[in-house]
């Protein structure tokens, strides 16, 4: 198995290796890479398919996980996957990962056994004190393809939970955040089981997270996702925040992307943790 995630490298080193032109587009990301190893030492480069938003943000969570966040610890959690497809049949046109030489169960006993595979590594990784140890518990994770894949499909169902919510919520009149109207104000999500059909059902197959879907899943994570967008260095949106007025609690998972479609991962030094 190859690793989803690289092994650490020098920030500046990689950027003279990858941007070494004089192009006026080079030269902006050096100056963003030299602003990023402000803080960050190294780089780890994320395996670039359509998971890889998912996956650098995955990866970061579970990095620096020292609990099961709350959302994950309720009773119902599990039940999750039976509870919305009684609600909403179209559910079942969820398009699941094919797993090789192995017949399609019940599509809730398969997304099921996905969201408790999540709960249980959150867990296990999150118990784990020495950073070292926790830092070769994730590598060894994102080894397995199996089941990193069954975790990206737990992720998409979470995302599918929470724009369900905001959906239903803006509906009845309660207050959402300002991406849930952006979200459901495009031609192709204009509710829920469009959302499915069109993005969620693609992401990883023929498409990765669009920029209002990394809102959807900073909340359905309940985690800020701070990326530093390199292109966009030296503007306001250089660091954008997912989502832009975080909860105080909500912990903080850093990203690197050069385009908004390939995200890596920024470790070491002075890591915050909290905002």
């Amino acid at each position: 198995y190859k690793l989803s995630v690289a092994p650490e490298m020098d920030i500046m080193e990689y950027c003279r290796k990858e941007w070494r032109g004089s192009t006026p587009v080079a030269k902006r990301m050096r100056k963003g890479y030299e602003a990023v190893a402000q803080k960050f030492a190294s780089i780890r480069r994320v395996r670039g398919d359509n998971y890889c938003a998912l996956r650098a943000t995955l990866f970061q969570a579970l990095s620096q996980a020292t609990q099961l966040p709350s959302w994950l610890q309720s009773e119902d959690f599990a039940m999750l996957p039976e509870n919305l497809l009684r609600k909403y049949d179209w559910i079942k046109q969820w398009q699941l990962k094919q797993k090789l030489g192995r017949k399609m169960g019940e599509i809730s006993d398969e997304i099921k056994e996905y969201v408790i595979l999540l709960r249980k590594k959150w867990k296990n990784i999150s118990e784990i004190k020495d950073p070292v140890e926790k830092q070769e518990a994730c590598d060894k994770l994102f080894k397995n393809e199996e089941e990193e894949y069954s975790l990206y499909e737990a992720l998409k169902f979470l995302m599918l939970n929470t724009a369900i919510k905001l959906y239903n919520d803006d509906k009845n009149g309660r207050r959402v955040p300002v991406f849930s109207w952006l979200l459901f104000a495009r031609d192709t999500s204009s509710d829920p089981c469009q959302l499915m059909h069109n993005h969620l059902n693609h992401i990883g197959h023929s498409g990765g997270l669009e920029q209002v879907e990394m809102f959807l899943l900073a909340y359905a994570l309940q985690y800020t996702i701070q990326v530093y967008r390199l292109y966009k260095y030296s503007t306001d949106e250089f660091i954008t925040l997912y989502p832009n007025d975080p909860e105080e609690d909500w912990p903080v998972v850093t990203l690197i992307t050069e385009d908004d479609r390939h995200y890596n991962i920024p470790v070491g030094m002075c890591q915050e943790t909290m905002l």
